[in-house]
């Protein structure tokens, strides 16, 4: 099972139990799939042997749970998150599959064009401010977080960071992994960062409006700040601080760029193939007459679909972003 997800490159595995089967999901680039799944009588053993791996209580079947699974799998070594629910029929298992060798740490890899990557490379450069990731769950935050420190890693810089859990470790980088259930919250860790002499400060995400005053204040005395928050736009973010309580002026001199993204499937480079659309049809669409032009049939490409995608057409994701950097206009308009 856990093989199988890691030679599909999926994302997720769900295991679903109903009244007389057992159903096996995995999410290759972003999309769910289904796949043969073991009997309904294998149910439990299943469940008690992922809670064991994970280190959970195989007692307790009347609350959620949640762990974490270090296993070897095709020579690589794979972390995943397990999440445990009850259901009606049984407890849904849900792993989140972090592959630390499939991470890209090369922000010219990740989808930026190349106007937004000049913009966005300008602005982490700058000393002191707070620099906002902003998308979905499951839209390529963390590795967009992760390139950028990694790419900021010098030995001449301190970097620190507090996550929910700590995905990925970044060598050079301090790590640290927060804990609600014991008081180490958001908040709390970045009190104890700014007695750390840090110069660059992540915050896993901004949850609260006492997370959000404290990240403010360590970029109003001189640190540079990385979160994420959830929005559908750049512009929303600017909507959530207020919503959050933080005033006008001190989002204008603290946030200095906000980014937002989604991820987007990329052609199976196997299978790819060429055909042609009516003009007529990419115009009803959405497109302007300028990006159409006077042809009367655009050449389009699709995957054929083969054994190397799984017969999805596709292979891989790319990130598409939106670069809003805060400059007067905006501040203004703020």
């Amino acid at each position: 099972l856990l093989g199988g997800a890691v030679k599909s490159k999926a994302s997720d595995i769900h295991i679903e139990p109903y009244e007389k089967s057992l159903r096996v999901r995995y999410r290759i680039d972003g999309v769910l799939h289904e796949v043969s799944a073991p009997p309904k009588k294998t149910q439990n053993a299943i469940v008690s042997r992922l809670k064991i791996m994970s280190n959970l209580d195989i007692a307790e079947r009347r609350l959620p749970q949640d762990g974490r699974i270090k296993i070897k799998v095709l020579n690589k070594e794979v972390d995943l998150r397990v999440s445990i629910l009850p259901t009606a029929f049984g407890e849904k298992i849900v792993m989140r599959l972090l592959d630390a060798s499939s991470l890209c740490l090369d922000l010219t890899k990740l989808g930026f064009e190349s106007d937004a990557l000049a913009i966005y490379h300008k602005n982490i450069q700058i000393p002191y401010g707070i620099i906002l990731v902003t998308g979905p769950t499951g839209s390529g935050k963390s590795t967009t977080l992760y390139s950028t420190l990694a790419t900021l890693n010098q030995p001449d810089v301190n970097i620190s960071t507090i996550e929910d859990p700590v995905e990925y470790v970044l060598e050079g980088i301090n790590q640290v992994h927060a804990r609600a259930d014991i008081g180490l919250t958001f908040a709390a860790g970045l009190k104890s960062f700014l007695r750390q002499d840090p110069d660059i400060i992540m915050v896993g995400e901004i949850r609260d409006t006492e997370t959000a005053e404290i990240a403010i204040n360590a970029a109003l005395t001189g640190h540079l700040v990385f979160s994420t928050l959830h929005t559908n736009d750049a512009p929303g973010a600017v909507t959530r601080l207020n919503n959050m309580g933080i005033e006008p002026f001190l989002t204008t001199s603290t946030v200095v760029m906000v980014v937002a993204q989604r991820l987007i499937r990329v052609i199976c480079q196997n299978c790819i193939e060429e055909y042609e659309v009516a003009a007529d049809i990419l115009l009803s669409s959405g497109f302007s007459k300028k990006e159409v032009g006077d042809a009367k049939k655009i050449k389009l490409y699709k995957g054929k679909r083969c054994d190397r995608c799984s017969n999805t057409g596709y292979r891989g994701r790319l990130a598409c972003y939106e670069v809003m950097e805060i400059n007067d206009k905006i501040k203004e308009l703020i």
